[in-house]
Order: structure tokens, then sequence, then C-alpha cells
């Protein structure tokens, strides 16, 4: 049985988790962590990761960046493993992340849920094709009206797996307000929106002459990048230090829902 710790443990994603992990034989909360104590878990939560206790395997952290300093210093100190699904991390606490790494293992996700992971796949090898043939790129992501950080870092994943497979580096274009002037063909267009309760909607496109190929992934519940993150714990726990990622989740057979071993 996994012991977790869920940093950010009464926010939505933190209570995704709360609910998968009480139906998972093979994983067990025994802390929590958030600023917000309005809410009754069946485990102790405590205000700041610092001052946390109890004895766990792995953390599992959706919090918030401002909250990733503590949790890095406290993975150090614990040489607990920790899956970080935080996204808009400065290049400082990046920089902190890979510094962890080298101690205990870390997995690193902007975005959880298999779908996403496999779309990156198939990313890598779509776009030197169709960027070689001429086509233009561009990504749109569309989240809820709370989200704090844009683009998000699922969109930044999806161009990052493209740029890895590119002949040539391409720059990233987030606002065409501020100037007038042709598109670069050699960049990357991240547009995000912002409405309502939108869980996540990532949209890759290949413009060409004469015809456009589109990649979409939708996510309809929170519980799809619950069901990862926990999978990912219970890979993590007991790893050799290093950079995970969550293609290492998905290559080791997690048991997500609707796969076949």
């Amino acid at each position: 049985m996994v012991r977790a710790i869920i940093n950010g443990c009464n926010g939505r994603m933190g209570q995704v988790i709360t609910a998968i992990c009480r139906e998972d034989d093979g994983i067990e909360v025994v802390a929590g962590v958030d600023v917000y104590d309005g809410i009754a878990n069946d485990y102790p939560v405590f205000p700041n990761i610092s001052v946390c206790d109890v004895k766990a395997d792995v953390i599992l952290d959706f919090s918030t960046a401002k909250a990733v300093d503590d949790l890095l210093i406290y993975s150090a100190d614990k040489q607990l493993p920790v899956v970080l699904c935080t996204t808009g991390l400065d290049s400082e606490q990046l920089a902190g992340v890979e510094k962890l790494s080298g101690q205990v293992a870390v997995l690193k996700s902007a975005n959880m849920s298999l779908g996403i992971n496999l779309l990156m796949e198939l990313l890598k090898q779509a776009a030197p094709v169709l960027a070689g043939a001429g086509f233009d790129i561009e990504i749109v992501e569309k989240h809820h009206n709370q989200k704090l950080d844009a683009p998000s870092g699922t969109a930044l994943a999806l161009a990052d797996s493209m740029q890895g497979a590119l002949a040539k580096e391409y720059t990233y274009r987030y606002d065409r307000s501020g100037e007038r002037k042709k598109r670069d063909p050699h960049e990357i267009g991240i547009s995000a929106v912002r409405g309502g309760s939108i869980v996540g909607q990532h949209e890759v496109i290949f413009a060409g002459a004469d015809e456009v190929i589109t990649f979409e992934h939708t996510a309809y519940s929170r519980s799809v990048f619950g069901r990862g993150a926990v999978e990912a714990a219970k890979f993590l726990a007991g790893q050799p230090a290093g950079l995970y990622d969550m293609g290492d989740v998905v290559r080791a057979g997690g048991d997500f829902p609707g796969s076949r071993k």
C-alpha cells in the first residue's frame, strides 16, 4: 500500500484525487496540505507542508506555483518522491525541480491524462512531415475561468513535443496584437481561451495550402487527470532518483481505466 500526501488537498483536483484513492486498494492518503480548512477530510490536513509530520511514500502535488518552493525543500529533506502537477513555474523553480531530481524521484507532467500523452507521441510523428510540407502550426487551448496561468502547461508541452521533433527551431507566438506583419513560417502560435467551466480542451492545427489537419483532445471531467496522477504516484514510490514523466508510467503499464495488460 502506497502512502500519499496530497499537497493542495482541498482544491478541485485535490478532492478528485481524494475520492479516487478511497476506491483504490493500492494507495492511501495519509495527510493533506492546504491553507483552506473548510473541508472535512478523513486524513489530517496541515496549513503548510513544512509542518507535516506524517510518514509517507510519495507526495501528490496539485497546489499553486507559490507553494512549490516549500514543497521542493520538504521533498529533499524527507527524501520523498513527488508527483509534480502544478503548472506556471518560473525558471528558478524549474531549476530547483531539476536539482531535486538528482536526489529523489520526481515526476513532472503538465497533463496527467493518457490521451494527452498519447497525443504528444502522435505530434512528434506528424509535425516533421507536415511542417516540412509547409503547414503552419497553431495551438488553441480552452479552460475554465478560474485558471490562473496562460497559456496552459499542457499547451506548452504539446508545443515542446513538436519542437523537439522538428529539424529547425520554432519560436512560440502568444500574441499577434502588438505588431502588423505576416506570420513567420517558423513559429508555433499558442492562443488561450478562458471561460465558464471548461475542464480542458486542446486543439493543434496544421494549416496548409487548401487543407487543414486538426488534432484535438477534450477532457470532460477532472477525473481523467486524477486517475493518471494516482497511477503516477503508485509508479513513483520506490523509484530511484531521477526526472520522470507520464510516458514512463504509460510504458510501465499503469492501470488506466480501459487498459489491457
